[in-house]
């Protein structure tokens, strides 16, 4: 649990990044392809928490990633405070400035508060919410945690509501409990587009909605990041991914046998 200190000393430098919030703007926000967000039409709620699971373990950074994103559509310019429990950081990795600017953001506006279990991220997260110095606040938890529970998510929700900054909540590792949670997804990796003269490909994911109090129903998308637009964007097609998909019956499906044939 976060000291009295702790507690105060995140209240004063969100308060140093407190912003007047702008009248009129809508309450939801977009991921920025038309196909997708036609589907979830009117889309993901501001000041609301969203929950997004790692389809598996290996897909952790997968689904931060696909969370960091949203979180960037969600926080209308202002900071983003993230909340980073450190086994999280120890199983799938840390972050690291140079790679936020890489995704398009700018190193400066966002505050990074690591944590030692899930009680200290919640609490965190919670008073970042309510705080309303921040755009959006995202929480990357690692397993099971007895502290997740529906009564935390409901207590998020509110604080979110309440402050004006968008909740996102990337578990890896553990299973799916109930929650107050607008929409849930899973998530795992998918294979880049490769860039020029062979460059690394654009961030890209298989995102699938798996509940939406809005009534959208379940379904996929594959999805990759766009840096310059600051939004998701269409993958390319399977022709020009990075890693290529072997025909059934072909040479690299034939194994061995086709090989010490071919040599001689």
């Amino acid at each position: 649990m976060p000291s009295t200190f702790q507690i105060e000393q995140l209240k004063s430098r969100l308060a140093k990044l407190s912003r007047d919030e702008a009248e009129g703007e809508p309450a939801r926000f977009t991921l920025g392809i038309d196909r997708v967000d036609a589907y979830l039409d009117p889309g993901p709620c501001l000041f609301c928490l969203h929950e997004i699971h790692a389809e598996t373990a290996a897909d952790a950074v997968a689904a931060n990633a696909f969370a960091l994103g949203l979180a960037s559509r969600a926080t209308r310019d202002r900071p983003l405070l993230w909340a980073f429990q450190n086994l999280a950081s120890q199983e799938a990795g840390g972050l690291h400035g140079s790679g936020l600017h890489e995704w398009g953001l700018r190193p400066e506006t966002v505050l990074i508060v690591r944590v030692r279990d899930a009680v200290a991220m919640l609490a965190a997260g919670e008073e970042a919410l309510k705080s309303g110095a921040v755009g959006a606040v995202l929480m990357t938890s690692w397993g099971e945690a007895k502290a997740m529970t529906l009564t935390a998510s409901r207590r998020l929700a509110l604080a979110a509501r309440s402050g004006g900054s968008t909740a996102f909540v990337v578990r890896a590792a553990a299973a799916a409990v109930p929650s107050a949670a607008e929409t849930r997804w899973s998530v795992r990796a998918a294979l880049s587009t490769a860039l020029e003269a062979g460059a690394p490909g654009r961030p890209a994911f298989v995102a699938a909605l798996t509940r939406s109090r809005q009534g959208a129903a379940s379904t996929e998308w594959t999805l990759e990041w766009d840096r310059e637009s600051g939004a998701f964007c269409e993958p390319a097609p399977l022709s020009g991914r990075l890693v290529s998909v072997p025909v059934v019956g072909s040479a690299a499906t034939r194994g061995d046998a086709a090989e010490l044939r071919r040599t001689g």
